[in-house]
């Protein structure tokens, strides 16, 4: 089943131009159980889909495939249109430098500043140093962390890490984002600002998608979503009636 049946939201693009494309995926390490199987979807340009689950499920797995951090070991996987198994070592940098990422355990540099910690893709891309002085104060003002520009990011609290990683990550204007459970190192009163930032950043354009255990974060973003079990992907059944 792919991923339009499965309640993906889409645009009215065509299969050729889809932002992530998993046909039959599987994923197994060495002779294991595999972790999972026949795993098929699609994201369009300005699709939002959540992978909803329990823990230890293979949501990370996936997202790490998606991001080009793992490989399938069976199907296909295609990115921005590019089948990801025909791929050497430049061009899957290259399509990475088109997803921002939002990792489960919070990576930052723990003693650079929250303006250094966010300007870091920035800088590997080589932007102008005015263009890094005028963008990276913007969206921390943004975000509600401009009073916390120089701070370093080992003084923050639990949700301003999460703010900073996500700043990270969108800096760029990704054209796909990921965020695998954003919410687990946050309090209630963060999770729906996650929920806004995401969304903005949907309307403006960017794919995403989201792993949560967080029942309610995905039901406050309102999204279609599939849940994933046993390896494989269904539609969300939804809360019980």
């Amino acid at each position: 089943m792919d991923g339009a049946a499965l309640g993906v939201r889409t645009t009215a693009a065509t299969a050729d131009t889809a932002v992530v494309r998993l046909d039959h995926v599987g994923k197994r390490y060495d002779a294991g159980t595999a972790i999972l199987s026949d795993i098929s979807l699609s994201l369009d340009p300005g699709g939002f889909c959540l992978l909803t689950g329990a823990g230890g499920v293979g949501k990370t797995t996936l997202l790490k495939m998606i991001a080009l951090a793992e490989r399938p070991t069976s199907g296909r996987l295609m990115l921005f249109g590019s089948d990801t198994g025909h791929l050497d070592r430049v061009a899957r940098a290259a399509l990475r430098r088109r997803i921002g990422i939002v990792f489960q355990d919070i990576r930052v540099i723990e003693d650079w500043s929250v303006a250094d910690n966010v300007a870091l893709p920035l800088r590997i891309a080589g932007a102008a140093p005015r263009e890094i002085s005028r963008n990276v104060p913007e969206l921390l003002a943004w975000l509600g962390l401009e009073k916390r520009i120089d701070a370093p990011v080992s003084k923050l609290s639990g949700g301003e890490r999460q703010l900073v990683a996500i700043a990270r990550a969108i800096i760029g204007r990704p054209e796909l984002l990921i965020a695998d459970e954003p919410t687990g190192n946050v309090d209630e009163e963060t999770a729906p600002l996650l929920a806004r930032i995401f969304q903005s950043m949907n309307r403006l354009g960017t794919a995403v998608l989201i792993a949560t255990r967080d029942i309610a974060f995905a039901r406050h973003l309102g999204e279609r979503t599939l849940h994933l079990e046993n390896g494989t992907l269904s539609a969300d059944p939804g809360p019980p009636a």
